[in-house]
This record gives structure tokens, C-alpha cells and sequence, in this order.
């Protein structure tokens, strides 16, 4: 088992665990950075990210995460390309590990993400990124004048879909019940208005399309009730049945909500451990954007930095 320490740990290397890193290594504090098993985190699986500041002609996901590791590990930032398997909070120096190293740290910044949930399809994995997304802030651009459809029946779908609606020509909602979950003003939005049209009582049984051939191109649908199938042309999916966070490492250690996002202090990332930050979207269940995850990393370090140095006095 290798051991070492480090003033500063981060876990997670998605816009949020990177920013921390670029940030505490340039005031010195040598951070260590666990990059689990998805190195560059959910960007890394978007094809063309056209609204991160600096880049006007847009840059690819994995493009964006591999120069901001570059700019961390400048600085100095170790990484350590492991998944961490258990942590120790209750204690300091805190303790992190993985299958074969154990690291301790002063201070420990949380920056592990979440991931959307997705229907679990063969055809949907297949055409990920290829006509399917989890978000129409990101992805909602790419559809301009063309029809796209929405799949959930929640607040976040509510207000999925009439976002496309700047864009797309055709909203279709589909939602497996005869009504929907979200709030009445947002049904009454998504009702009322002309470019959406609300599949009731259905699910996908089948996204249509190939990667290979443009991508997606439509989906059959199965009507729960009566067991029909039909099919509608479109040529975007999103995804809008919620996000998990990725938490599970920190369950009954740290303070979290009933959904499992880490709650921190009101306009701050410090969490219910002092010592212990959390940024980026395990602790953001609103915005779940790259630049927003990034600021909040910013924070997160900013706030080590200054904590560190009040245990110092």
C-alpha cells in the first residue's frame, strides 16, 4: 500500500475538481487528484460544447477536460487515475483511498459529479450523443428548426421542452401517465403552447437510428394502456427523468438532501465537516453546467486556501 499526504485532496476531475486543482496549486498547497474511472467526467462524453466561455468557434468535451488537466498539472497537481473506494472524515488528517494507495490530506475537496439517468435502451446507448442528450441547455442549439422530442413528465421536462421550443420546430413530450407531475404553471405552459405536442399514456419502446447514418431519426413509442405502437420522427432525444449524484461514497458521513446532492453552506462549499468542501454538480442540482461546476471549484479552493491558513495562526 503507497501512502503519502497532501495539504489538499480532490476527488472528482470534471470542470469542478480541475478549477479546485488549477486554483490550490498555483497558491502552492500541492493538491493530489483522484480521477476515478471516468477521467474528465460527463464532458468528456459531449461531442461539441459551443457555450464555455473562451472558445467561439466551440470546442469537443474531451478537448475542454484535457487542457484544463494540462493547466492543473502545470501547476504541479498530482493525479492519481484510480477510483477512491472509502474515505475517513472523522478525523484529521483525513484519509482517502483507493485499491493500493492511501493518502491523507488537511483538507479534502468533494467534486464527484452526477450522472443523468437514462432509460437503460441498447438503442439509447448506442445513440448517445448521436441525437440523445440528458440536456437541452447544452445540446438544444443543434436543433434548430428541426423536431425533437422530450421524455419524462416532471418539472425538469416541463421546462426541457419549452426550451427547445426557441429552437426546434416540433416538441413532442412524452410521458407515461395521463397527466403530468409538474407544477400546474408549468403544465399549463407546456399545454398551452403551440409547438408542444404531449404523447400521454406512452414510453419509448425503441430509439430509431444509426450513428453511422446521421444519427438518431425517430422513436416508436408503445401506448402503456392499450399496448400500441407507432412511430414519430425526430431527430433529437433528451433525456429529463432526473440525475443521480454521485454520492454514495460520503453516504452517512456528510450532510445531504433527500436526493442525495451534498449540502454545503448557503454561498459557500464549505460542507457539514469543516475541513471538507463539496462543488460541481454532486452538490448543484440546478444549473449542472461546466462553467457553473468550474466557478464552484474556484470557490471550493479559494476557501482551502483561507482555511488552511487560519489552522496555521
Amino acid at each position: 500500500m503507497q501512502t503519502s499526504h497532501h495539504r489538499v485532496a480532490i476527488i472528482g476531475s470534471g470542470p469542478a475538481g480541475l478549477t479546485a486543482a488549477i486554483y490550490t496549486s498555483r497558491a502552492q498547497l500541492e493538491p493530489v487528484l483522484f480521477e476515478g474511472l471516468q477521467p474528465g467526467g460527463q464532458l468528456t462524453t459531449t461531442t461539441e460544447v459551443e457555450n464555455y466561455p473562451g472558445f467561439p468557434e466551440g470546442v469537443t468535451g474531451p478537448e475542454l477536460m484535457q487542457k484544463t488537466r494540462e493547466q492543473a498539472e502545470r501547476f504541479g497537481t498530482t493525479f492519481v487515475t484510480q477510483e477512491v473506494e472509502s474515505v475517513d472524515l472523522s478525523k484529521r488528517p483525513f484519509t482517502v483511498r483507493t485499491y493500493d494507495r492511501e493518502v491523507t490530506a488537511d483538507a479534502v475537496i468533494i467534486a464527484t459529479g452526477a450522472e443523468a439517468r437514462y432509460l437503460g435502451m441498447g438503442s439509447e446507448d448506442l445513440l448517445r450523443n448521436h441525437g440523445i442528450s440528458a440536456c437541452a441547455t447544452c445540446d438544444g442549439f443543434f436543433y434548430r428548426d428541426l423536431e425533437v422530442a422530450v421524455i419524462g413528465g416532471g418539472d425538469t421536462a416541463a421546462e426541457e421542452a419549452l426550451f427547445l421550443t426557441r429552437f426546434a420546430s416540433k416538441v413532442t413530450l412524452i410521458h407515461r401517465r395521463d397527466e403530468l407531475r409538474a407544477s400546474k404553471i408549468m403544465v399549463a405552459r407546456v399545454v398551452d403552447h403551440d409547438k408542444i405536442e404531449v404523447a400521454w399514456d406512452s414510453v419509448v419502446d425503441e430509439y430509431l437510428g444509426d450513428p453511422a447514418d446521421g444519427g438518431l431519426k425517430g422513436i416508436r413509442l408503445k401506448n402503456v394502456k392499450t399496448g400500441d405502437l407507432r412511430e414519430i420522427a425526430v431527430n433529437g432525444a433528451f433525456v429529463a427523468i432526473g440525475h443521480k449524484p454521485s454520492t454514495d461514497l460520503f453516504q452517512d458521513v456528510l450532510d445531504m438532501d433527500a436526493a442525495g446532492y451534498l449540502m454545503v453552506q448557503p454561498g459557500k462549499t464549505a460542507s457539514s465537516i469543516e475541513g471538507v468542501y463539496a462543488c460541481g454538480d454532486c452538490a448543484d442540482h440546478y444549473y449542472r453546467q461546466a462553467i457553473t461546476a468550474a466557478g464552484t471549484g474556484c470557490m471550493a479552493a479559494i476557501e482551502v486556501e483561507r482555511w488552511l491558513a487560519e489552522q496555521e495562526k
